[in-house]
Order: structure tokens, then C-alpha cells, then sequence
């Protein structure tokens, strides 16, 4: 593939997604041999222990939304990974539109998500989308807050494995 045409789809597709970076695809990313710790840190990337390795916590806090602020230096898993659907695009096995029509489905699924998990009392948007769910359902339903109350964690779930499913299907592989 044509390199200005790879960076060509990157510029279409990564501003309008971002969920490698907001904490919806993952939790944390880990450093690799060859990251400056330190310049990350003072680039704005607070550093977690994750068992042997250094990690940094997602949503990225470089992340502005649509780009990240330290593109130029970002981590090396950050320079490597490209997502299904970018592959699929760069392959040509599936146009830009139909990819971008596809982001803005997940982005729809990830708000459902999101307003439930708000109404479950885990809005922490520092935390990533999964941390948030798992804080969701481990908490006990309130049976006396009424009907909606009592069904707010099964239609969670039902949501959030949808979400996931998708993001499996078209981010993930």
C-alpha cells in the first residue's frame, strides 16, 4: 500500500474515532523497551505499575478528543497499533465511508453505555469504559429505588456485551 495513502486513511478515520486512545478499547497501554519513561511523564503521561512493566492508564491523558497532543513522541505500542478497521480500510477490503459509518455506530453504543453506566453511579470519566462497568456491577442493586432501578444492571450488561462484540468484530481483529 502507497504510504500517503495509509497516512491518508489515518487522517480520515483516527480523529473521528479515538476509542484506542478514550479508554473504551483499552484499559491501559504498557511502555516497550526503548520508551523514555521520563519523557513521557513530562509529556503528561502519568505512569503505572503494572506488574514488571510501566503502563500508562487510558483514556490517554494526551488524548484531546480527536488527536493526541504528543503524536510526534508518543509510546511505541501507540506508533504500532492500528485497529481492525484501519487495517481492513488500508487493505481495501472495505472503503473509508463504510468505516467511518462504522465508527459512528460504536460511538453510539459506547453512549448507551456511558448513560448507564452514569445511572448506575459510575461516571468517572478518568476511568476506562471497562474499569467503569466492572465498578457498575459489582455494586448492589438497590431493589427498593423501583422497576428501572432493579433492571438497570441486567440492560447494562446487554449493552455492554453488544459493545463489545462490535469492537471485537471491527476494531479488535
Amino acid at each position: 500500500m502507497n504510504k500517503c495513502l495509509s497516512n491518508d486513511f489515518v487522517s480520515q478515520l483516527c480523529p473521528k474515532c479515538g476509542l484506542c486512545c478514550n479508554g473504551v478499547l483499552f484499559a491501559d497501554v504498557e511502555l516497550r523497551k526503548g520508551d523514555d519513561a521520563q519523557r513521557l511523564v513530562e509529556l503528561g503521561l502519568s505512569l503505572i505499575k503494572k506488574g514488571r512493566q510501566q503502563a500508562f492508564a487510558q483514556p490517554c491523558a494526551c488524548f484531546d478528543g480527536k488527536l493526541c497532543r504528543i503524536y510526534n513522541e508518543r509510546p511505541k505500542r501507540c506508533r504500532t497499533f492500528e485497529c481492525g478497521l484501519l487495517k481492513r480500510v488500508q487493505a481495501g477490503a472495505l472503503g473509508a465511508d463504510a468505516a467511518l459509518k462504522t465508527i459512528a455506530e460504536a460511538k453510539r453504543q459506547v453512549e448507551k453505555v456511558s448513560k448507564l453506566l452514569c445511572g448506575a453511579g459510575s461516571d468517572d470519566a478518568r476511568l476506562a469504559l471497562s474499569q467503569r462497568y466492572e465498578r457498575a456491577m459489582s455494586t448492589p442493586v438497590d431493589l427498593s429505588g423501583g422497576k428501572a432501578s432493579a433492571e438497570l444492571p441486567g440492560k447494562l450488561m446487554t449493552t455492554y456485551r453488544d459493545l463489545m462484540l462490535t469492537l471485537q468484530r471491527d476494531f479488535l481483529k
